[in-house]
């Protein structure tokens, strides 16, 4: 990814925040954060990778919602862009959040275990020093 396709993403992640909050009025979005904005480096289309806390079907929804939105989304982004060209959005479901919170509870867990597991020397002998003969 070149600067400018990273400049334009960081650009569209907010807007689409703001106008998403404020102007998309659809009772199926959920809570939800838009995490990353990958955009092809003819600025022609973006892929918004978006985070939705909730049920299966809140992801679902909200993601239903979106894409059915993005027109009107694409309309309150030309006023805000100094781009010749708006991209094409297309939504996408990122759970690696989610993903990253399996991970954690996995490592509490492990910690967990070894905190209550006796060490491997506790029931080992004690040490005999029989010197050298």
């Amino acid at each position: 990814m070149t600067r400018r396709t990273l400049q334009v993403g960081e650009l569209l992640k907010e807007e689409l925040t703001d106008i998403i909050r404020r102007e998309v009025k659809d009772p199926r979005v959920g809570f939800m954060s838009i995490t990353t904005v990958e955009v092809t480096p003819d600025l022609r289309s973006a892929r918004v990778f978006v985070s939705v806390l909730g049920t299966d079907e809140e992801r679902s929804n909200t993601l239903d919602a979106l894409r059915s939105a993005a027109k009107f989304i694409r309309f309150h982004l030309k006023p805000r862009l100094r781009m010749r060209q708006i991209p094409e959005l297309e939504f996408r479901d990122d759970r690696s959040m989610e993903y990253a919170e399996q991970i954690s509870a996995t490592l509490r867990q492990i910690r967990k275990s070894e905190v209550g597991s006796p060490s491997p020397a506790a029931g080992a002998p004690p040490f005999e020093d029989k010197g050298m003969a």
